[in-house]
C-alpha cells in the first residue's frame, strides 16, 4: 500500500487519503460511469476530488458514444458525505473561497452537459455529496439494509456555522421551493430517502435488494432511446428554466428544428407510421 501523501493547494498543506483516486470513469456503451472511490472518508472531497471529477465530466462530454452519464458510489454505504473538514481546517479563507468557486464551475459543467446525468444514491447523501446530486438530472436512491440505520439525505451545513456552499442553497430552491428549502437547511434536518422522495428531491427510492436492478431498468431505457432528442429535451429544460417564457420558446422551437432534421426523428416518424420499434442512430 502507497503511504499517505501530501497534497499542496494554494493556501493549504493537507495529507490526502493512501488512495488518491478519488473518482474513476469508464464507459460501458451509450453509458458513462463515474463512480467515487474515496473509500476510507465516505465519498468525502477536496481540491483533489474536483480536480478529478472535473476530468471524468470532460471524458464523458466529450465522447460521442456516451449519451446518458451515471454517478455513482463504489463506497459501501456512502454516495458523499462532501467536504472533508480537516481540508477544510487546514485552508486558508482565499483558498476556502477558490475551492467552493472550483466546486461550483465543475458541477456547472455537469449541470450543463447536454446528456442526460444520472445520481445513484446508493448510501449517505449529505452536505457537498447532496450538492452533487442536485447538480444531476434524475436522482435515484437506495433504502439502506438495515432499516434501524437508514441513509440520510441533506444539507446539514448550518451545524458548522456555515451555508451549503457548492450550490444547495440555489438549486434546492428551484428544486422544491423556497420555503422548504430554507427549513431543511435552517434546521439542518436529515431526511430517509422516503422523506426525500415525498419532498421530491429524488425521483425514485428501491429497496437494497433491488436497487441495482431497478437503476439498471431505467438506464438502460435511456441508453437504448434517442440520444439526440433526450439530450436536447435536458438543454431545452435546463437554459430555458433560466430565460424568459419568450425566449424558453425560441430556444425549444430552435432545438426542435434540429431534431425534425436529424435521423432519429425522420426514423421515428417512419416507424410510427409502419407499426414497428424504431432503429435509432443517435
Amino acid at each position: 500500500m502507497e503511504s499517505p501523501q501530501t497534497i499542496k493547494t494554494p493556501g493549504a498543506t493537507y495529507i490526502e487519503s493512501d488512495n488518491l483516486s478519488l473518482v474513476e470513469y469508464k464507459k460501458e456503451g451509450r453509458l458513462g460511469i463515474i463512480e467515487l472511490t474515496n473509500n476510507r472518508k465516505m465519498n468525502t472531497y477536496s481540491h483533489e476530488f474536483f480536480v478529478q471529477m472535473d476530468r471524468a465530466i470532460m471524458a464523458a462530454r466529450y465522447d460521442p458514444e456516451v449519451s446518458v452519464i451515471l454517478i455513482r458510489n463504489r463506497v459501501p454505504g456512502a454516495f458523499s458525505a462532501g467536504a472533508e473538514i480537516a481540508y477544510l481546517q487546514a485552508c486558508t479563507t482565499d483558498s476556502k473561497g477558490n475551492f467552493c468557486l472550483h466546486g461550483n464551475e465543475t458541477l456547472l459543467k455537469l449541470e450543463q452537459t447536454p446528456k442526460v446525468v444520472i445520481a445513484a444514491m446508493n448510501g449517505h447523501t449529505v452536505g457537498g455529496g447532496l450538492e452533487i446530486a442536485l447538480a444531476a438530472d434524475i436522482r435515484i436512491a437506495a433504502r439502506s439494509p438495515n432499516p434501524e440505520k437508514e441513509y440520510k439525505i441533506g444539507l446539514p451545513e448550518v451545524n458548522l456555522g456555515v451555508l451549503p456552499g457548492t450550490g444547495g442553497t440555489q438549486r434546492l430552491c428551484r428544486l422544491i421551493g423556497n420555503s422548504k428549502a430554507i427549513d431543511l437547511m435552517i434546521t439542518g434536518r436529515l431526511l430517509t430517502p422516503d422523506e426525500a422522495l415525498e419532498m421530491g428531491i429524488v425521483n425514485y427510492v428501491y429497496d437494497s435488494d433491488e436497487f441495482e436492478e431497478k437503476l439498471n431498468e431505467y438506464v438502460s431505457k435511456l441508453t437504448s432511446g434517442p440520444g439526440l432528442a433526450i439530450g436536447l429535451i435536458k438543454r431545452a429544460v435546463v437554459s430555458g428554466s433560466q430565460m424568459s417564457l419568450h425566449e424558453g420558446l425560441a430556444l425549444e422551437r430552435e432545438l426542435q428544428n434540429r431534431l425534425f432534421a436529424s435521423e432519429d426523428a425522420q426514423e421515428g416518424i417512419r416507424a410510427y407510421l409502419e407499426k414497428r420499434k424504431p432503429n435509432w442512430k443517435l
